[in-house]
């Protein structure tokens, strides 16, 4: 054999050899890439939920200029038990000086005739708090609307800050909303009511409000926009 036959033979193996070695490091890459993807996908909510479980245990009660009542179900003008527990905790908020001001918030859902800044507003008014210290803002069908509502009163006043009322695991959610429509917010969230009544509803609330942060994170921004 020549020595040109044998440096051919030699070098002949080595491409196949480089081929394997490229489709090694590819996979290599592609199994990364599907770990970090599958990781983010598992923390991220895991995070979330941790997040939304532990800004439910707080209860932030400084001065502020308003304390906002987040809406829920009302039927002709009587406020359903999530809804009560809220006005009854902002009630008690007020008369500990916490804030001057008490702002309900909620629009009419389909087939309503009263909203729920309404009938929020006229619950309080009839647990004792006068008539001037409760702004109704009659606007909203979900949590984003009626913030960006309640933003657009605060500008109005001159308001800066506030203390947000309703159920503990829809605290983290609404004070990112809040503070996005230029309120400087924390939560003291209701420690009764519907909403903490067993373990199986805490649950449903913290796996439901985990995805409504993400959604909120995620798309629910641009809504506020338009």
């Amino acid at each position: 054999m020549s020595r040109q036959d044998e440096g051919a033979e030699a070098a002949g193996p080595a491409r196949p050899g480089r081929r394997r070695g490229g489709r090694s490091r590819f996979l290599v890459w592609t199994g990364r890439v599907l770990f970090v993807v599958i990781a983010v996908g598992v923390l991220t909510p895991l995070t979330v939920g941790w997040r939304v479980w532990y800004e439910a245990r707080q209860d932030h009660r400084p001065k502020s200029d308003a304390i906002i009542v987040l809406g829920a179900a009302q039927y002709d003008g009587r406020p359903s038990p999530y809804l009560e527990y809220r006005l009854r905790h902002a009630f008690e908020l007020y008369t500990d000086k916490v804030a001057p001001k008490i702002v309900t918030v909620g629009g009419k859902q389909t087939g309503d005739r009263v909203t729920e800044a309404a009938a929020g507003r006229s619950f309080l008014i009839r647990l004792g708090v006068p008539a001037g210290d409760v702004v109704a803002v009659e606007t909203g069908r979900d949590t984003l609307q009626s913030m960006v509502a309640v933003g657009k009163t605060y500008k109005e006043n001159g308001w800066k800050t506030g203390v947000v009322v309703t159920d503990p695991w829809h605290s983290l959610r609404s004070q990112k909303m809040a503070s996005e429509n230029g309120i400087k917010a924390v939560s003291s969230p209701t420690r009764s009511g519907p909403s903490v009544l067993t373990r199986d509803t805490q649950m449903h609330s913290i796996v439901r409000e985990t995805g409504g942060y993400l959604y909120y994170v995620l798309l629910g921004r641009s809504r506020a926009k338009t």
